[in-house]
């Protein structure tokens, strides 16, 4: 599988910047977050957040960002009607899942996805 970044490098007034956009697959820290939305349906930043606290020590800014930019990946909805803003998974657990299985199947086993089944079988036992 190729690199997950994809540079665009943009030429404005004859200077030339470079920019990073980053694949939708969710983070690990995404996927915490998406755990949250999953388990208890849409909710604020304020509850994120503290849901987040029992696992991980982040600031309540860097939640409020990290919901920002879920939402830019397409990974969340935010409910701009409701005072203050819910958040809600974009993305089903299972299509989540799925696109997982899927990248690992691709890295690690050369697409070879009985590779991953014996190997968890394996492990298994």
């Amino acid at each position: 599988m190729a690199n997950s970044f994809v540079t665009v490098v943009e030429v404005n007034s004859g200077v030339a910047s470079m920019a990073r956009h980053a694949s939708t697959q969710p983070t690990d820290v995404e996927l915490q977050i998406l755990r949250v939305l999953w388990d208890d349906g849409p909710s604020t930043a304020r509850h994120v957040h503290e849901a987040l606290q029992c696992a991980k020590q982040t600031t309540y800014s860097t939640t409020v960002k990290m919901l920002s930019v879920m939402l830019e990946k397409g990974l969340v909805r935010r409910d701009e009607e409701a005072s203050p803003h819910r958040y809600r998974a974009a993305v089903t657990r299972e299509s989540a899942g799925k696109r997982l299985v899927k990248e690992l199947v691709e890295k690690v086993y050369d697409g070879a996805a009985m590779s991953l089944v014996l190997q968890a079988l394996k492990g298994a036992k």
